[in-house]
């Protein structure tokens, strides 16, 4: 190979230093510990191989990240991480009474309405039997004492009812408030198929359209998927919301089931200010028509931009962004991530891939990849996970070695420092069999699996963001560390792997450094600030800087779409909270109605139905509050 420059010398020696480490000091790198950590959870299916998520929360703010657990059939679990290396089941006394009896499949955590503790976002699927109860996606506001209260009906989600996996939260409008996408598998099936497969689901399910939800300041979500042109209709497993194109807004990417007979993977890109999505899946490369489980991002490569892992069932798929926009390539195999065949004397056959993590396991500066793989569920065949140890951007499957090659039913993954001891550690959700078979004899204790670091060699350094104007917790934005002319970027995300969420702390791995030349965080808006020479092994809080004497922003109104479909969306902007007034005037300056009139938060979003009655021509959308008005000029075609 050759050096083409000191930088990528560099890399190759602190790659090698740190793989020597990890060779000399431990055989077996990650520990399994869910038995002596007081885990003993395990997902149960209704009829189908669908559900099992995690979401990583820390609920009582008290520096240990805990982890809420769906439990689809049986109870969901919430384990309040003690500090001390053990975790307590806390959920019967915690406010969760009306997920028992639901289908309960994927969670995510948010702080929805900025009061600075994170809430719980937790999707349903449509029970297949009759006599169980079906149930909207559940929304729980934390309510700072350790419990939580169900406030779904209050922020407008009981309306919305189907069979949901995949939810993850990001700033979509900027406004500060976590948004919300919400992925749906099918609409409608027939009752009492007990046989789930390619022919019985493409051929029998009909496909569902996702949800997009507009934060109304904290308050209420309103559903806006058709008015941003999120019009698909798919098998949907997962979103992430991404800034591919680095322009300082969150893209979406979406991952679907049976793609090649349906609806192949979507990518929209966020056209703000403007309250529109482009679909930009063909033109960049990235409309997979594949069985896509999951999907987690991170910069592979070190180039400043997002790439991304698709898992699949089979070979899952990891691509390259090739900058500027331009789209993606395909580096599965040439990076050494294609494993068509697992070859074992447990199991030969086709990895089943559904939650995959992105991680500096050992602290090398470059990112690792777990891929969390499991059986249908019914068709019982073991499945073992695959780990990918990256050595200088070529990945080698090292899970047997990594004491990561397990063979129960997996499905969500997600990585969190649990132990405050500055490496990230692994958990794992994993579903029980729905039905015994001759594997029983082979096939471990059905449970979620916690799996302790014990390989990561070297320096760290982990950064917690606190947003102001910024959403609180820095969702969809990006930290980007110069560490010896590497630079190394990570993005906060709000929902990824299968069904799951990852900590919402950065971690890297800083190999023998211990100095940090700059850390600079760009917030989504364009903002960015950076702080100099930084000292490793610690966890810091960066809060964003704005000028205090400058927080008022003026009036502000955005009415989409402009052209009077039967539905608009009207958002808007106050400098301060208090009475406002919304109103629809024709050309003449007649008063047609009267929106809005009340008392309002300084932010806020309200969809209105609009008389299809009216003549064409010019209208106006008149705000006014705070001693100030402001239009917005529409036409009726």
């Amino acid at each position: 190979m050759q050096i083409k420059n000191m930088k990528q010398l560099k890399y190759i020696c602190l790659t090698v230093v740190c793989f020597l480490q990890v060779t000399t000091h431990a055989q077996k790198v990650f520990t399994e510990v869910s038995e002596e950590a007081g885990i003993n959870h395990a997902f149960i299916i209704d009829q189908a191989t669908f559900g099992g998520g995690a979401a990583v929360i820390d609920f009582d703010k008290d520096g240990y990240e805990d982890i809420y657990i769906t439990g689809g059939a049986a109870e969901d679990a919430l384990f309040r991480n003690n500090g001390d290396g053990t975790f307590t089941n806390v959920f019967s006394n915690s406010g969760f009474d009306s997920t028992i009896g639901t289908n309960t499949q994927g969670v995510s955590a948010a702080d929805v309405n900025r009061d600075g503790y994170k809430d719980l976002l937790i999707t349903t699927f449509n029970y297949m039997s009759e006599d169980r109860k079906s149930a909207p996606n559940l929304l729980f506001i934390n309510q700072q004492d350790g419990t939580f209260k169900d406030e779904t009906k209050e922020w407008g989600l009981d309306k919305f009812r189907n069979n949901s996996t995949g939810a993850t939260f990001g700033d979509i409008n900027l406004d500060g408030y976590p948004d919300l996408f919400i992925a749906n598998y099918f609409s409608s099936s027939p009752i009492g198929i007990s046989i789930y497969n390619e022919s019985t689901i493409t051929n029998s399910f009909v496909p569902s359209n996702d949800y997009l939800f507009l934060n109304n300041g904290g308050g209420k979500f309103i559903e806006v998927s058709e008015v941003y042109n999120m019009n698909h209709y798919a098998f949907g497993f997962q979103g992430l919301f991404s800034d591919y194109d680095n322009d300082k807004d969150l893209d979406l990417h979406i991952v679907n089931d049976f793609g090649f007979k349906k609806t192949p993977n979507r990518l929209y890109r966020n056209d703000y200010p403007k309250n529109r999505f482009k679909e930009r899946s063909l033109n960049l490369q990235l409309n997979y028509g594949m069985n896509a489980m999951g999907i987690t991002g991170a910069d592979v490569n070190m180039d400043g931009w997002m790439d991304y892992f698709i898992t699949n069932l089979s070979t899952s798929v990891l691509v390259y962004n090739r900058k500027n926009g331009d789209g993606f390539d395909d580096k599965t195999v040439s990076a050494g991530v294609a494993i068509p065949t697992i070859f074992h004397e447990s199991y030969t056959g086709p990895p089943i891939s559904w939650g995959a993590n992105f991680f500096d396991f050992d602290h090398d500066m470059d990112v690792d990849l777990f891929v969390c793989n499991g059986a249908l569920n019914p068709t019982i065949r073991l499945n073992p996970n695959l780990f990918f140890r990256n050595d200088n951007g070529k990945f080698k499957e090292v899970a047997q070695e990594m004491n990561l090659f397990d063979v129960r039913i997996g499905r969500g993954s997600v990585v969190f420092d649990y132990d405050n001891d500055g490496d990230l550690d692994l958990f794992v959700v994993n579903q029980a069999p729905r039905q015994n078979t001759d594997l029983n004899g082979t096939l471990p204790e059905a449970r979620c699996l916690l799996f302790r670091n014990d390989a990561s060699n070297g320096n760290w350094l982990q950064i917690e963001l606190e947003g102001v104007k910024s959403e609180l917790n820095g969702l969809g934005s990006k930290i980007e560390i110069v560490a010896d002319d590497l630079i190394l970027i990570r993005e906060i995300e709000g929902g990824a792997s299968h069904l799951s969420q990852n900590t919402t702390i950065a971690h890297f791995g800083l190999g023998d450094l211990e100095n940090i030349s700059n850390v600079t965080v760009h917030w989504l808006g364009g903002k960015s600030q950076t702080l100099t020479n930084v000292a490793a092994n610690q966890r810091i809080v960066i809060k964003e800087e704005v000028d205090e004497n400058n927080l008022e922003t003026a009036l502000n109104l955005l009415v989409t779409p402009g052209a009077f479909s039967e539905e608009v969306v009207i958002e808007y902007e106050l400098p301060a909270s208090g009475p406002a007034k919304i109103e629809l005037f024709n050309a003449q300056g007649m008063l047609i109605e009267t929106l809005m009139d009340e008392e309002q938060g300084s932010v806020g979003i309200l969809s209105k139905r609009i008389s299809q009655n009216l003549p064409s021509g010019v209208y106006f959308f008149r705000l006014s509050g705070a001693g100030e008005i402001i239009t917005q000029k529409t036409v009726k075609i």
